[in-house]
């Protein structure tokens, strides 16, 4: 259980805190409502690209990371299609520091040409290394516009090209900061040995002068429902053949929801699981395969991946993880197999609970999604899934009309 409690500020800044007695360290969660699916289709990557940004200094603190060093503190951040997080660790006795440096620069980012440049560069070479020239790294840049083709799902947290952040302008970088990075769209969580009057002093006296923005009215292209079976074949100068099988599934606040989770599981989690029993151990068809969700906000995806074994066909590796589709759909699965991924479920949750940092992330997103408590109530909400409910999500998921292949050849 995460005991919480919370307020917001008259500027529209939630506010979560967690006390926990155990470490002497605090977890200072900032989380931004803006993700890559906010972005014009015409200007992608520029939540990514704020992601650097808020790291190049603000007006009156020019280098984020020196102040923070000196009271022994780490930071990061990451962002997704559905979310930008920050996130500051350090000492107890120094925790105003964060206050300090993640309030300069929500209210006065410093927007010079050089940090502009400067982060341009970086994301380009991120961009370029990662995702152009490292073996499978564009594999997402083909899967989402196969995959989607109304939603802003169809191009990857990177951006959809280089030249969108090559061409990016001061001002298309100021208004897209002054639209999203505002109080009224934050959620901040302070987790460790705290007292909630000392976190409502502090956040009142760093954050409650920074104006609200206007409210995003967030307007989402609607994906259709899929009806046809979608197939793209590239090589590429990769070690391994590789198949990618994308079927769209629900949101991650659906009824749903954890039920997909768990089918994914089923199949693929471990080295007992079905897919890595049969497709890897038995047959000997694949090196490696996976099945996973992509957790996303909105309507998302249920992946298989696998990479095959030389002299194996693309043919057979699919008609293989089709025949074990076509098992789990026809079969009710047994308790055990059941009740071994609840339980691996329930480890990682009480292990995850033994972090500050991860409890305040992870209060940040339920709030996000519409209540901080619900992370109290996912375990159970994954023991209360049934053999049914996994047969039920298998047989209307799991169908070829609603799936997108990547068929991922090695051109040598």
């Amino acid at each position: 259980m995460i005991n919480f409690e919370k307020f917001t500020l008259e500027n529209g800044l939630t506010v979560i805190v967690h006390k926990d007695e155990s470490t002497p360290i605090v977890a200072f969660n900032l989380l931004y409502d803006v993700g890559a699916r906010d972005e014009d289709e015409s200007q992608t990557g520029f939540a990514h690209l704020f992601e650097h940004l808020m790291f190049g200094g603000s007006v009156n603190i020019p280098n984020f990371d020196e102040p923070l060093q000196k009271v022994g503190g780490t930071n990061n951040a990451f962002t997704s299609n559905d979310i930008t997080n920050y996130y500051i660790t350090l000492p107890k006795e120094n925790l105003e520091t964060a206050f300090w440096l993640d309030s300069d620069r929500m209210l006065s980012l410093a927007f010079t040409n050089k940090s502009l440049e400067v982060q341009r560069s970086v994301v380009i070479e991120e961009f370029k290394q990662n995702y152009l020239n490292q073996p499978y790294g564009d594999v997402w840049l083909l899967l989402r516009p196969l995959a989607y083709k109304n939603h802003p799902y169809k191009w990857a947290t990177i951006g959809k090209e280089v030249s969108h952040i090559e061409n990016a302008t001061m001002d298309d970088v100021k208004a897209f900061f002054h639209q999203h990075y505002t109080p009224n769209n934050a959620i901040l969580t302070v987790a460790g040995d705290i007292e909630t009057e000392e976190i409502k002093k502090l956040s009142e006296k760093w954050f409650k002068n920074i104006p609200s923005g206007k409210t995003f009215e967030r307007s989402l292209h609607k994906e259709p429902q899929q009806t046809e079976e979608r197939r793209l074949e590239v090589k590429r100068d990769v070690p391994a053949n590789a198949i990618y099988k994308a079927y769209h599934m629900c949101s991650k606040t659906h009824i749903d929801y954890h039920t997909t989770d768990l089918l994914s599981d089923v199949l693929s989690l471990g080295k007992s699981s079905r897919l890595y029993t049969s497709l890897v151990k038995e047959q000997k068809l694949f090196s490696e395969i996976n099945a996973f969700i992509s957790g996303s906000h909105d309507e998302g995806l249920f992946t298989i991946t696998g990479k095959l074994l030389d002299g194996v066909s693309f043919g057979i590796a699919e008609e293989a993880i089709l025949q074990e589709i076509q098992l789990i759909k026809k079969e009710i699965i047994g308790e055990d197999e059941l009740t071994k991924v609840k339980n691996k479920i329930e480890s990682t949750a009480q292990f995850s609970e033994t972090s500050v940092l991860n409890k305040a992330m992870n209060l940040s997103f339920a709030e996000l999604l519409g209540d901080a408590n619900d992370v109290n109530l996912e375990v159970s909400n994954y023991q209360r899934v049934n053999a049914k409910g996994i047969n039920r999500i298998a047989n209307k998921i799991l169908n070829e009309t609603n799936c997108s292949t990547l068929i991922y050849a090695k051109s040598k």
